[in-house]
């Protein structure tokens, strides 16, 4: 039983309903999935399916290849949407499969990610023992959202964006289609249009449809044929949103792209993901952030200036506002990415925190401590502190002053690079080290 009434091929029905394939012959895209020899491929041909989660973005196939996979394995068919599913219509959906009298069951659940654990916990024991079919649609990463036993008991499958050339296909398609889609009215549509589209589409074959079939409403007339040119396409696509779920993979994955460009010193790279970040909706608040972050963690003492600069930028975007705060931001990205990269400073305060953990009951010693009572002071609070503006050089040195825990070995933690400004402070650190060695020999000079 199909809980949803399949498409009746009418035209009052949207164009990109009713052009749903049918078969994987009509199937565009996911050739690593459907295309010869591959895992969907063989599935449909052998007529045997196994529990499955189909995992992409909008408009890449989940629920038609979840149709395809049911039709040719001859199974019952049974589709859930888990967001008004709850545990009750799960239960009726394995009430109807144990009635089907031993009658294989598929149970499609759209948008997977949306049922919480006593909906999934509910689900589980029927799909191990095999009363139901489980294959899950979801555009989110089912790593996070899916729980770990019923993960373990589906394959994953991973769905891509449809490439502006498969997607060009599914409109002619349904432009040439006289059954379901546009084929009596005899459109011809001029291929940049359908490229044009194709990219206002963002790999979303359904979007694409929709989006050909409001184009459709504006054809001209060229020696009585009508004809879809990129004139008609102004006011149809207009300012193409694409926006992303903030908690959504995609968000996080483009600040993981600026990051991670930046730290490759690739300026060119972060500003395209900064930019679609922003054009998709993504806050540029968080771009900030993620730039103060990289200032410690992948430029640090190689160019102390960064982290200065960033929280300038993350100032004047407050400041001036988004459109003039946008260039700041891009500003404070393009310095960071063109800077000398180290993360000594990331390793230096890792190491700190091991350390600490590895010795939770290490205490400040004596000299360190302020004495701001005579009680203090004649415990020895601050005895033997030297004033390093007093010392040579204005560095107390020798192992007598070397600021550490009593009873423990001091352990280097940052350890300078070569690059940038902490050239510098690698020399800096050493001759303090020779300093030292000569002040625990015995030439404090």
């Amino acid at each position: 039983m199909d809980l949803f009434e399949s498409s009746t091929g009418g035209e009052h029905e949207p164009l990109a309903h009713r052009m749903r394939p049918r078969d994987l012959g009509d199937f565009a895209g996911q050739p690593h999935l459907v295309g010869e020899g591959k895992p969907l491929r063989r599935m449909v041909d052998s007529g045997v399916i196994r529990s499955m989660i189909l995992w992409g973005p909008p408009g890449t196939g989940k629920t038609t290849l979840a149709e395809v996979l049911a039709t040719a394995s001859g199974a019952r068919f049974e589709r859930l949407s888990a967001v008004m599913a709850g545990v009750r219509e799960i239960r009726a959906a394995v009430d109807r499969a144990r009635a089907a009298s031993g009658e294989a069951s598929v149970l499609f659940l759209d948008e997977i990610h949306r049922l919480n654990k006593s909906q999934q916990d509910a689900l589980l024991p029927h799909v191990e023992s095999g009363l139901l079919t489980l294959i899950g649609a979801t555009t989110e990463n089912p790593s996070f959202e899916v729980n770990s036993a019923l993960l373990s008991r589906a394959r994953v499958y991973v769905l891509k964006a449809l490439d502006e050339d498969a997607l060009v296909t599914v409109m002619e398609r349904a432009l040439a289609d006289t059954e379901r889609g546009l084929g009596k009215r005899g459109i011809r549509a001029d291929s940049d249009a359908l490229h044009t589209i194709a990219r206002a589409a963002g790999g979303d074959a359904r979007r694409a449809l929709g989006l050909l079939e409001t184009a459709t409403d504006f054809t001209t007339r060229d020696d009585g044929d009508e004809r879809l040119t990129m004139d008609a396409l102004e006011d149809v696509l207009g300012h193409q949103g694409t926006a992303m779920d903030r908690q959504g993979d995609a968000y996080y994955d483009l600040l993981s792209a600026v990051h991670k460009s930046i730290r490759s010193s690739r300026p060119d790279a972060a500003l395209l993901y900064i930019a679609r970040f922003v054009d998709g909706g993504g806050d540029p608040l968080d771009v900030a952030r993620r730039l103060a972050a990289i200032a410690s963690e992948d430029v640090g003492n190689t160019d102390p200036r960064a982290l200065p600069l960033v929280i300038s930028a993350w100032d004047a975007y407050l400041r001036l506002g988004d459109y003039e705060g946008q260039r700041a931001l891009a500003h404070a990205a393009i310095h960071l990415a063109v800077a000398p990269k180290s993360n000594a400073i990331d390793r230096a305060w890792k190491s700190a925190q091991a350390y600490v953990r590895a010795h939770p009951d290490l205490e400040v010693p004596l000299y360190l401590r302020n004495a701001p009572t005579r009680l203090m002071e004649g415990l020895g609070y601050g005895k033997g502190y030297r004033y390093a503006h007093s010392e040579p050089n204005g560095y107390p040195a020798g192992g007598d002053h070397d600021c550490w825990p009593e009873a423990l070995t001091p352990e280097p933690f940052f350890e300078p690079t070569g690059h940038g400004q902490e050239r510098r402070f690698r020399e800096l650190m050493e001759w303090r080290r020779q300093l030292d060695g000569q002040a625990d020999s015995g030439d404090r000079s």
